[in-house]
């Protein structure tokens, strides 16, 4: 069994967490997050940063997509 990964969210709106917890498998370059009406997208940023005494990589938010309706 697959544990979820944990990564660190820089940028993006507030409200956000600063750490996400991915599905099993689900570390995928970008990110896309729902939130209200939108998508926030994040980016790997090529770096790690350890928090709590656990290493996560680091993603970037890089811009916002709507929801079409």
């Amino acid at each position: 069994m697959t544990a979820t990964q944990l990564v660190l969210l820089e940028g993006g709106p507030d409200d956000l967490p600063q750490v996400w917890a991915l599905p099993p498998g689900g570390c995928t370059e970008p990110i896309k997050i729902p939130r209200r009406n939108a998508y926030e997208h994040f980016e790997f940023a090529h770096t790690h940063r350890v928090l709590h005494g656990e290493t996560m990589p680091v993603y970037r938010w890089v811009h916002r997509t709507y929801i079409a309706e």
